[in-house]
Parts: C-alpha cells; sequence; structure tokens
C-alpha cells in the first residue's frame, strides 16, 4: 500500500518539475528561478538558448523523481532514501546550475 501512496505523492511532483521545464523551453520571454524575480529580455543575449538550458536543468532535476517512483514500486524506503539524497544534493545543484545558466547567458 505504501508503494502507491508514494507514487501519488512523487509523480505529480515529477510532472510538476518536467512541467516546469517544457514551459522554459517554450517561453519567448526568459524563464525566471527564483520566485518573485524576473528576468527582463534586454539582460540575456540568447532568450532561446537560455530558456533551453534553463528548463533542461529543470527536466534534469525531475528525474530523480521520476526514478524515486519508478523505484518505489519495488522497495520504497531505497526510493524514500534516493528521493531524500537527490533532493539535497539537485536543490544546491539547480541554484549552481542556474548560476552557471545566467552567467553564460548575460548580456
Amino acid at each position: 500500500m505504501e508503494k502507491y501512496l508514494f507514487c501519488m505523492i512523487v509523480v505529480p511532483l515529477a510532472a510538476f518539475f518536467t512541467g516546469i521545464g517544457v514551459y522554459a523551453i517554450k517561453r519567448k520571454k526568459p524563464m525566471w528561478f527564483w520566485s518573485g524575480s524576473e528576468v527582463k529580455p534586454w539582460q540575456i543575449k540568447d532568450v532561446p538558448a537560455y530558456n533551453k538550458a534553463n528548463g533542461w536543468m529543470w527536466i534534469v532535476f525531475s528525474l530523480v523523481f521520476w526514478a524515486a517512483a519508478l523505484l518505489s514500486l519495488f522497495d520504497t524506503p531505497a526510493a524514500g532514501i534516493l528521493l531524500v539524497v537527490g533532493c539535497l544534493v539537485g536543490i544546491p545543484g539547480l541554484v549552481i546550475a542556474y548560476g552557471r545558466i545566467y552567467r553564460r547567458y548575460k548580456a
């Protein structure tokens, strides 16, 4: 039963982060990273490439959630550990990756 509950929580989160990535890739204006922040088009030299890099960053982050959901069908405790470790590494990784993306495409 716990594996289904785990999946019911993790799969929507995985889809949410994948959705952010797809949204970022398709967006015409520069995608932001922090809530409440805004990146102006004149701040970025190549908006489509910037958005594509930003989107792939989110899609890669979502892979931890997809992997944990799949693993939970076989071993829920291992999936929980994967999710915790993935978030502990992934969240700072997002900050670092976004900093690199922003510096690379900054006008």
